[in-house]
């Protein structure tokens, strides 16, 4: 079959060729069309959005979901498993945090996000303490690449969640189950404690109405009349509960940075390859003094100077990420994920060190010209930057 007879084939190649003899033959400079590309992009992918909290809704005593409507306008499509970054001013601190999307993408006229109390929150504390229904939140459009992708992650998917870490999950799910897809999904949801677990009802009655969902959840901090699993995600729960070859899943994790690092060990153990296992990750380590290569002699609580090339300094502990410091002392720098993923929040290190935990995605061009990324970037010393 020629080129020519192939593209006849293709949905809509007619009428973009009759459209374009028309313009052909009117004489037009296509000024008509100017900016509507980049009109289109914007509304699929808008930098920002404002958007009115239409509902609030308990979920646990720590938890709750926030339901979002546009203020103007038409909300754009999203990915199950995508987040938002909401951006927030709290006593004169400019500052962003990303949570996860917990509805379904086919309930099109409102997002929820779903907000977990954080100990020694900043955020977290901030949406659940003073938000209420009808005030605005700026957002970022929905970001992320922790979703399915039918073409590469096949049909049998396996969710390992944490705490939070459902809330994606739970989209991913909505959206399944909602257009009836051919897959199947084994969840293994951990949580300290059994009067804290989010959207337990919910997910057991999915579960029971759902031949193609598996649920099994366990409490790491059970109560003396707890009746139910309990420990943590292990190699050997993995290989009871969920079914087939395990090799020839794809494994989603998302949850605290412990729990994250203890279920890709689980999975090494079992033979899974790296490449099956997609991590989101869930902010800055909390702990980076704990992690390989930190350097001995750092104390975490140790105070450096920070530098911002031509415009000031201040003075940050070493343990705390570089891009927390800088919006705390009055700089800006854009971000999205504060996990090391996106590049969004990129600063150059002029002078002095810094430490990139495995969070940090730091391409070999960033390492060679002195880029690093500051939402998980610990300053080991004296630095400069430049902003």
């Amino acid at each position: 079959m020629s080129e020519a007879n192939i593209l006849n084939l293709v949905a809509g190649y007619q009428d973009a060729c009759a459209r374009k003899q028309l313009l052909e033959n009117s004489g037009s400079d296509f000024s008509e069309l100017r900016h509507s590309v980049a009109n289109t992009v914007n509304s699929l992918h808008p930098k920002r959005l404002m958007l009115r909290v239409a509902e609030i809704i308990d979920e646990t005593p720590t938890t709750r979901s926030l339901r979002l409507i546009s203020a103007a306008g038409s909300l754009p499509p999203f990915q199950a498993g995508q987040y938002l970054n909401v951006y927030v001013d709290i006593d004169g601190t400019e500052t962003a945090r990303p949570y996860a999307i917990s509805s379904s993408p086919l309930r099109q006229h409102y997002y929820d996000i779903t907000v977990k109390r954080a100990h020694q929150g900043f955020v977290s504390h901030h949406l659940l303490d003073n938000i209420a229904v009808g005030q605005t939140l700026q957002t970022s459009g929905p970001m992320g690449t922790f979703f399915h992708n039918p073409l590469f992650h096949g049909t049998q998917l396996v969710f390992l969640a944490g705490g939070s870490g459902i809330v994606p999950a739970r989209s991913m799910l909505l959206d399944m189950l909602d257009r009836d897809m051919p897959w199947h999904f084994d969840v293994i949801y951990g949580n300290s404690y059994e009067n804290d677990v989010i959207f337990q009802h919910e997910l057991r009655d999915l579960a029971s109405l759902h031949s193609n969902l598996t649920l099994t959840e366990l409490i790491s901090r059970p109560t003396a009349d707890f009746v139910g699993r309990f420990g943590h995600v292990s190699a050997d729960l993995i290989r009871e509960v969920v079914r087939g070859d395990l090799a020839s899943k794809m494994y989603y994790i998302c949850g605290p940075t412990p729990f994250n690092d203890n279920c890709l060990a689980q999975l090494a153990e079992l033979g899974v390859p790296r490449r099956r296992i997609r991590v989101e990750a869930n902010g800055a380590p909390k702990n980076p003094h704990c992690l390989p290569h930190w350097p001995a002699a750092v104390n975490p609580q140790h105070e450096v100077t920070i530098t911002v090339q031509g415009k000031g300094s201040f003075r940050a502990k070493a343990g705390e990420p570089l891009l927390n410091s800088l919006e705390r002392n009055g700089y800006a720098a854009e971000n999205a994920c504060r996990s090391g993923e996106c590049s969004l929040c990129r600063v150059k290190l002029v002078a002095g060190t810094v430490f990139n935990p495995p969070e940090a995605k730091l391409r070999q061009s960033d390492r060679d010209f002195g880029w690093i990324h500051s939402c998980v970037a610990f300053p080991l010393q004296d630095i400069e930057i430049l902003l």
